[in-house]
């Protein structure tokens, strides 16, 4: 019998998990798709049961006709997000999703007006925009107000899973910080008199950090899933956070990039750096801060073109597209399909291709929007650096280093090195990394050592110098244009 450690990581297209052993050699995984439901522009939201039911068939797939002892469960998940339930964690409606939901702008702006900027970003770490739970939960107290009267617990995919499989009702202090406004970065905990005048009847949960555990497998759980009564649950965290601890990216200096659906960077720091601009937030483990940044679409473009194409596969296209030279034989693409984050933070920006032919094809579209991400990536590190955040170790992680072309085109856009760990595959092996913590001494560089670095081609250094610059003067020579078109977007939902 092996002993073994879970670990679950639900994502905004996909849910994954992980069979690991305690020296890190992965013994099993699975996945399920799922898709967003997006009722408006700018709503995007999930039905929670979708993260339990998909915990379960994965849990159960890896458990089947393997002999192994799951010593500890490590979950974690796309965030933040706002799930809110009756007081018997019975949800309310679908779960309003991170900051590609964008539909709280009233929220931000009110909430901004009343309590200043200024004090938002010192006592939070943040700005509030559309990242920002808190102003989430307050346009359903807006918006919904016959929800809002019968809600009483507040969850994210991490927490409903520790939730489902333990009863405890936890959230991560990580986590936590992103609930802009409500908690305070310096103090480490909920801010009552915020959270007294948004939402008082609202019980929020325990606090804890990712890698404690939130409780041991109940009998109904481990019914339901094969795991073992009595198995260590851990609180678990965002996604970006898990993957930023499994490929050991998490020391003053490290700037972790996730290619995923988004692309996420997030720069770990030594004190507090605030930027209107980025989202500051306590740490994934005890004493840490960050500095972070993430792209609304990045894989998400990547998908979409990959079904105009009608189905190609993606080895098919990066093929075609590395057969396109650096700067797509004259296209230029804006990634914002769905509004941007940071650092425009602008929900309602699109996106554009310009300089299209009647002679552009497959490979130039695909590479054009590999290049977009990559411009988009280059305005968050400027913006990080500027802030005051500390680059020196930049590390890759997820779906996207697979194939090679994606990671290259960033090197040659940023000038930065980039780190490829031997294991990529994100959020779940960090919830295995932390769940094995919580019974045995691992370490991380043990589990998953450097495979390969990514240097910048000098040669196409000058090409994207210069379309860089084009980059960022199209957002803003169609910026009230794109807003126009999002009006009437609006109008026609």
């Amino acid at each position: 019998m092996t002993d073994a450690v879970l670990g679950v990581d639900i994502g905004t297209s996909s849910s994954k998990g992980v069979l690991v052993d305690l020296s890190g050699r992965i013994l099993g995984s699975a996945s399920r798709e799922h898709t967003v439901s997006r009722p408006a522009p700018g709503h995007v939201e999930m039905d929670a049961e979708v993260w339990w039911d998909e915990f379960v068939a994965i849990s159960r797939e890896l458990l089947s006709d393997r002999a192994v002892e799951v010593r500890a469960v490590g979950v974690s998940g796309m965030g933040p997000c706002v799930l809110l339930t009756d007081a018997d964690d019975v949800p309310l409606r679908p779960a309003i999703l991170y900051g590609v939901d964008t539909r709280s702008g009233a929220q931000v702006a009110g909430l901004t007006d009343r309590y200043g900027d200024a004090e938002i970003r010192e006592r939070c770490g943040s700005s509030l925009s559309s990242q920002a739970a808190g102003a989430k939960v307050a346009w359903v107290a807006d918006e919904e107000p016959d929800v809002f009267a019968r809600a009483s617990r507040l969850y994210m995919p991490s927490s409903w899973l520790a939730q489902r499989l333990t009863g405890a009702y936890v959230l991560d202090q990580h986590s936590a910080s992103q609930c802009t406004p409500l908690y305070d970065v310096d103090a480490v905990g909920w801010y009552e008199p915020w959270v007294d005048d948004i939402c008082p009847d609202l019980e929020l949960p325990e606090l804890r950090w990712p890698g404690d555990v939130a409780g041991v497998v109940h009998a109904r759980a481990a019914e339901q899933t094969g795991l073992r009564v009595g198995t260590p649950v851990i609180t678990g965290t965002i996604d970006a956070w898990a993957e930023a601890l499994s490929v050991d990216a998490h020391h003053v200096g490290d700037l972790m990039l996730m290619y995923g659906t988004t692309l996420f960077l997030i720069n770990t720091v030594r004190d507090k750096v605030t930027h209107p601009s980025l989202w500051g937030t306590t740490g994934a483990l005890p004493g840490t801060r960050s500095l972070a940044g993430g792209m609304a679409t990045s894989g998400a473009i990547t998908g979409w073109l990959r079904d105009l194409f009608g189905g190609t596969g993606y080895a098919e296209l990066v093929r075609l597209a590395e057969a396109s030279p650096p700067g797509s034989n004259g296209l230029l693409m804006l990634p914002y399909f769905a509004g941007e984050r940071t650092p425009i933070m602008d929900p309602d920006a699109r996106g554009a291709v310009v300089g299209l032919t009647l002679s552009h094809g497959r490979g130039d579209l695909y590479r054009a929007a590999l290049e977009a991400t990559a411009f988009g990536v280059r305005h968050n590190v400027e913006t990080i650096r500027a802030a005051g955040g500390d680059v020196r170790r930049v590390v890759a992680v997820g779906g996207g280093t697979q194939g090679g072309l994606w990671t290259q085109v960033v090197s040659d856009v940023t000038g930065l090195t980039q780190v490829v760990p031997e294991q990529t595959v994100g959020a779940s092996y960090g919830g295995a990394l932390l769940a094995a913590q919580s019974v045995s001494d691992v370490s991380i560089r043990d589990w998953n050592p450097p495979r390969a670095t990514v240097e910048p081609d000098p040669a196409h250094r000058v090409v994207y110098d210069d379309l860089y610059g084009r980059y960022r003067d199209l957002y803003t020579s169609t910026r009230d244009l794109a807003h126009a078109l999002a009006d009437l977007q609006k109008e026609h939902r």
